[in-house]
């Protein structure tokens, strides 16, 4: 994603950067539905890649559909964010049914196909954006200057006298080269997950690196606008260490640990469906009342700024592993805790979520120069992403409870994992609030 953002601030441009991603993402299904099997380091070395022009370049486009001072941006992204997640959520249950009754080749051929009209889509749609996403060149190159008239006593309108941007498509053709060629490095770090440790261990250092080389070019306003931006960053990466546990101990939670019923027994459910879709659920439902209530305060002029809502989303990430640590309370002596209990915690870490998710993604833009916001939004997700990795760590240790525990035993080891996430978060809240003070100097207006 830092690199997908990094073409599109200094080449591509937005609109290119996403259609080119979407035409890699179509080729990687395209593989996968001809041989799943086969070619399946292949398929999603080129989604990989694909992801990496698309996921923030489209993202940074939301930001630029509103104006700088514009209070519906955080209610925006939160509104995006929501159709990001109806997407996963039937997305991915139609591809698993799909996969599992009928063909995985009939399922990934389909998301090929989705992903076509969605393009062709954009294709016929484009218009209407105006010059958001056009590529840098066009920008660089033109001109614009106000003509008033011949003399005083000829006044005439303003006249707009642009300048033909110089063409750079060959610029255009080596990215599209580049990453061509370099889908073979990604096959093989896909395949073998120590290369995989090694570009975590480079590629972000690489980032602060170039980051701090293209701050320079900046006066102090902006350079102090970045910092705050990074801030933001390195406690995203925090936030996402704690919360991403869903795919790891949290699903060996609720496949040892947990009934399957729900509602007080009214319904049953699977406990690794709930765990695997609980969380979309909720932000489908809650992210549109969210987004209103942030319209509602902005409107009474009493919304918190984005450095509170940063600090809300700790303190809902903490108390919601606070709660799936109070699941032992709620367990028979066998060590089965209660899906309830287990539910009412993924609904708080959602809310923590739309604290913090949607708000980064929109104060990346809001703290970015106009030639920057690819790259901190391709930063932004690279901290997800070791965010992920944290998470990885955290989770193994969580994980320790032996196959020959009872569950009982499992039950306390978990728990008590969880306890100590919720007290990581709790403290990480406190110190962003702690040091707010500072943070909001380096936005300066930014809200």
């Amino acid at each position: 994603t830092f690199i997908g953002g990094l073409f599109a601030d200094k080449i591509l441009g937005f609109r290119k950067s996403l259609f080119w991603g979407g035409i890699l993402m179509i080729v990687g299904s395209a593989i996968l539905s001809y041989d799943p099997h086969q070619f399946f380091f292949l398929g999603i070395s080129f989604t990989v890649v694909g992801t990496g022009f698309f996921k923030p370049n489209i993202s940074t486009m939301v930001g630029k559909l509103y104006r700088s001072d514009d209070p519906r941006r955080d209610a925006g992204f939160s509104v995006f964010y929501a159709g990001i997640n109806i997407g996963a959520l039937l997305g991915g249950y139609a591809c698993i049914a799909i996969g599992k009754q009928y063909s995985w080749h009939l399922a990934f051929g389909l998301a090929a196909i989705v992903m076509t009209i969605s393009l062709i889509t954009f294709l016929f749609t484009q218009k209407s954006l105006g010059p958001i996403g056009l590529p840098p060149s066009a920008d660089d190159k033109v001109k614009e200057e106000s003509l008033v008239g011949i003399d005083d006593k000829v006044p005439t309108e303003p006249v707009i006298v642009k300048r033909t941007a110089i063409n750079r498509k060959w610029y255009d053709y080596a990215v599209y080269t580049g990453t061509l060629l370099v889908v073979p490095v990604i096959m093989i770090m896909v395949a073998k997950t120590q290369y995989t440790d090694w570009f975590m261990y480079t590629i972000g250092p690489a980032a602060l690196v170039y980051l701090f080389f293209e701050m320079a070019k900046y006066n102090s306003a902006e350079r102090k606008k970045l910092l705050a931006a990074l801030v933001f960053i390195l406690f995203s990466i925090v936030f996402w260490g704690i919360y991403e546990q869903s795919g790891g101990s949290l699903a060996l939670f609720a496949a040892r640990n947990l009934d399957n019923k729900a509602l007080g027994g009214l319904i049953t459910l699977d406990p690794n469906g709930v765990n695997n879709s609980a969380n979309s659920l909720f932000i489908i439902i809650f992210a549109f009342l969210i987004s209103l209530i942030w319209i509602a305060l902005a409107k009474k002029k009493i919304e918190p700024n984005t450095i509170i809502k940063f600090g809300m989303g700790f303190l809902f990430l903490s108390g919601a592993y606070f709660i799936f640590y109070a699941t032992r309370f709620f367990a028979t002596p066998e060590g089965i805790a209660s899906l309830d209990v287990f539910t009412i915690a993924y609904f708080v870490v959602t809310i923590g979520e739309l604290c913090l998710s949607p708000i980064g993604l929109s104060i990346m833009t809001k703290l970015s120069p106009p030639k920057l916001q690819g790259v901190m939004m391709g930063l932004w997700f690279l901290a997800s992403a070791y965010g992920q990795y944290v998470a990885g760590l955290l989770g193994a240790s969580l994980s320790e409870a032996g196959e020959n525990d009872t569950a009982l035993q499992k039950l306390i080891t978990y728990t008590d994992g969880y306890k100590q996430l919720a007290i990581y978060a709790l403290v990480a809240g406190v110190l962003l609030i702690v040091i707010s003070p500072l943070v909001k100097k380096l936005m300066q207006e930014v809200k």
